[in-house]
């Protein structure tokens, strides 16, 4: 999959992409999944986007920004049917009371947090894209990619996905990254900050129980609540980035606004499983060996992974030259769509989507990446 997504950060022809399709595909293809409203050829035709007064820059930091939220979506739903709150408000699934019962021990609120999660991803997918369409630009439709088979444990709704949260590698450096005062990823591109729970990035784990057969021994089932729990913040530091780097290549005001109100929110996400995240137990799983360490105690500790340290630190921004301040980080724009993207690709997020899939997600994110302010282009 990575080498489906390498060579992109070149500008491409729309005309010519949308001419030579996709191989595997074709046209029809591509259009159907990107452009639920007309051809894309007319966007390059006119100064604003099917003249409703989106730049063509802004409509694809939207497209892409919609994108992103659909597939978020999809597997916080797969969490919420197994173990959040099922209501008229994010239906599906009946729920796995030995995987939920897990979480409860962290938190007895904790069903209601992943139906939150849930909750606000669905209202940012239909806003982004009901609000493309008052402007006459083109939505994002994913459902041709719905295509992965899921869970089969008790409570899953056992309908096909767009994502897979079954062979998960992570990367929890964004933890330290959070914690370490005198680095920056923007100022200290070639820093590794230290991973806080190591052996997730060094395999494919899974989140979920993939059939009641991962429900048993009680170590394992606490191996996949304690994957899950690592991943529902390595996702959301992720947006907590994205829409504040997008942010910066709008052109329109009220475009803005969008990206920075709806920012917060992955903030806000963030900081809530990135404070569960901490109460992991530490164990063993007894079928693969995925061990989670205690971080409160050596080798770790300390400032860098104290668990009740939850606040970012103060860290260098924009010049060493000014005082250090509290901030989000990373936010540089240059390649954000594409970094985001291989960020989820590297996750094994999308293991098992077609090259269609991900010939897509790289035309919105070269073009969101080609977005300029004041640009139309």
């Amino acid at each position: 999959m990575k080498e489906l997504l390498n060579g992109v950060r070149q500008p491409v022809n729309r005309r010519s992409f949308m001419k030579k399709g996709l191989a595997t595909a074709g046209t029809a293809t591509v259009g159907a999944a990107l452009l639920t409203n007309g051809s894309e050829l007319l966007a390059e035709q006119n100064s604003e986007e099917h003249r409703g007064h989106l730049t063509r820059g802004d409509a694809a930091l939207l497209r892409f920004a919609a994108a992103a939220e659909i597939l978020e979506t999809d597997f916080w739903v797969q969490y919420n049917e197994l173990a959040g709150v099922q209501d008229n408000e994010v239906p599906g699934g009946s729920g796995n009371p030995e995987y939920q019962e897990k979480f409860e021990a962290i938190d007895d609120d904790f069903p209601q947090y992943i139906h939150d999660n849930t909750d606000d991803e669905f209202t940012h997918q239909n806003f982004l894209n009901a609000y493309l369409v008052s402007k006459g630009a083109d939505p994002v439709d994913l459902e041709q990619f719905r295509t992965l088979p899921g869970s089969t444990a008790t409570g899953s709704s056992g309908k096909l996905r767009l994502t897979n949260l079954m062979e998960l590698t992570l990367d929890t450096s964004w933890y330290t990254r959070y914690r370490i005062d005198n680095k920056n990823p923007d100022l200290d591109p070639n820093f590794v900050f230290p991973q806080a729970q190591p052996d997730l990035a060094k395999g494919k784990f899974t989140a979920i129980p993939r059939t009641d057969d991962d429900l048993t021994p009680d170590d394992h089932l606490q191996a996949i609540v304690n994957t899950a729990m690592w991943h529902m913040p390595t996702i959301e530091q992720g947006g907590n980035s994205l829409y504040p780097s997008m942010a910066q290549r709008a052109s329109s005001v009220e475009v803005l606004r969008i990206l920075i109100s709806i920012g917060p929110t992955e903030t806000m996400h963030f900081q809530t499983w990135s404070d569960l995240a901490g109460d992991t137990p530490a164990i063993t799983d007894p079928t693969n060996g995925l061990t989670f360490v205690d971080l409160n105690s050596p080798p770790f500790g300390g400032e860098t992974f104290t668990t009740s340290l939850i606040m970012p630190e103060p860290c260098p921004f924009l010049s060493r030259k000014l005082p250090v301040v509290s901030i989000i980080r990373p936010t540089e724009t240059e390649g954000v769509a594409m970094g985001a993207l291989k960020f989820l690709t590297d996750m094994g997020l999308f293991i098992g989507q077609s090259p269609a899939f991900f010939e897509l997600m790289k035309r919105l994110a070269t073009d969101a990446d080609h977005a300029r302010r004041g640009v139309d282009h």
